[in-house]
């Protein structure tokens, strides 16, 4: 897209959006687990709303110099906020508002691939689209300002897909009187390619995973297909249920009708609560999957736990609520309903054993995915295996993570 056009494009949707309501106070929550949150926010003592993903969004592609330089305008922005203690809530569409700061250094990349071609322009686009993703992050429903930066993620994302020498093509899957859209990235078309079905957490976009398929599953000749979860980006018409992989599950259904992808060679890769509904598959559909991993998961611990969900950030509690579309919010409610998430409650992960091999991994200190998790997950697969990684940095852990989960769908998709 045009320099001139990408701006406009911009300047109209946000045009309306000097004044919206700021993303920290979407959610409303009923006077008594106000109180709650009011009383954590003073013990907690955090700067941010928003749980900072730094070394995943570096990983995604994110230049790190960059990212600080956007976390640095919007903590040092006179601007007033909601909330006087965490920086990232900036008032209105302007500096120091977490979207307006996101989708100005997407608009840099976006108006630099306009100097490039080919893969060059591609990946410029590819970055721009995924600092408007994490301009809208982390993707409540009714937050003006992030339904905004999605449209921009998925038009810049549209664009790379032009540029790029990989094939990307758009799928409108049917699933229960509407169409789930997913992504199919592949190398080439000559052959159908073994495939893995990707889908990432709760507060991220399908259009977030590009690098994963170019440094990773590219170089081995496995084509990738993205699917959002229920509740967030294209996926965003169906509430969140304990059904938590029925998207997938269409997705997967519909497989040979997919001319490029072999039907027979399918593995799972979930991030965050993407894991929960691929390790759910791995059990449901055990003729059709030949491997999975999960990354970072809630498999149990978690969600099973009332006191653990009710001492998660704001922000997670945000999201949750976002994606079961409640209002207002009773705390304790939420945190006893998570329950039915939970895979050993759904009876998966108690009775029998799926041939499925599951490798399921987790960072050392990981809240939401403890290593018990993973053990649990890894224990009734036939070939499961839990692997906690413990890095000095965090980054290394993804690296090493992303190497050791790419391994295992290699060996199992090819063997």
């Amino acid at each position: 897209m045009p320099e001139e056009t990408s701006n406009n494009l911009s300047e109209t949707l946000f045009v309306k959006h000097k004044q919206a309501k700021e993303t920290s106070m979407l959610t409303h929550y009923m006077p008594t687990s106000e109180a709650l949150l009011d009383e954590k926010r003073e013990q907690d003592n955090q700067s941010w709303y928003r749980n900072l993903r730094r070394f995943q969004w570096i990983w995604q592609g994110v230049d790190p110099i960059e990212q600080e330089a956007v976390l640095s305008r919007i903590a040092s922005s006179k601007n007033s906020r909601t909330t006087d203690e965490w920086l990232d809530t900036v008032m209105g569409y302007r500096s120091g508002n977490w979207a307006y700061e996101w989708t100005k250094l997407g608009m840099q990349h976006q108006k630099k691939s306009n100097d490039l071609v080919g893969e060059d322009a591609a990946n410029e686009l590819f970055s721009a689209s995924l600092c408007f993703s994490i301009a809208g992050y982390p993707h409540l429903k009714n937050d003006s300002l992030a339904a905004q930066a999605q449209v921009l993620a998925n038009s810049a994302y549209e664009e790379a897909s032009e540029r790029t020498g990989f094939v990307i093509k758009k799928l409108d899957i049917p699933y229960k009187n509407k169409k789930i859209r997913a992504h199919i990235h592949l190398t080439d078309t000559s052959k159908p390619q073994p495939v893995v079905i990707v889908s990432a957490g709760l507060d991220s976009l399908q259009t977030d995973m590009w690098r994963l398929f170019r440094d990773y599953l590219a170089p081995k000749g496995i084509a990738m297909l993205t699917v959002d979860m229920p509740s967030v980006g294209h996926s965003s018409h169906w509430n969140l249920t304990e059904d938590s992989s029925c998207l997938h599950q269409a997705v997967l259904d519909d497989l040979p009708n997919i001319p490029w992808v072999d039907q027979f060679k399918v593995g799972l890769f979930g991030f965050r609560f993407g894991g929960n509904a691929m390790v759910r598959l791995s059990f449901l559909e055990q003729k059709k999957v030949k491997a999975c991993v999960s990354l970072g998961a809630p498999i149990h611990d978690v969600l099973a736990s009332p006191k653990k969900l009710k001492a998660m950030p704001k922000m997670y509690l945000d999201v949750l609520s976002s994606r079961l579309g409640k209002a207002p919010v009773d705390i304790n409610s939420l945190s006893g309903q998570m329950m039915a998430w939970s895979l050993k409650v759904q009876g998966l992960l108690s009775n029998s054993k799926t041939q499925v091999p599951v490798l399921a991994l987790s960072l050392e200190g990981d809240p939401i995915s403890p290593h018990s998790d993973n053990r649990l997950a890894a224990m009734f697969s036939q070939y499961g295996k839990a692997k906690k990684i413990n890095a000095k940095s965090i980054s290394k852990g993804y690296e090493q993570s992303l190497d050791l989960a790419i391994k295992w769908l290699e060996e199992e998709l090819f063997r």
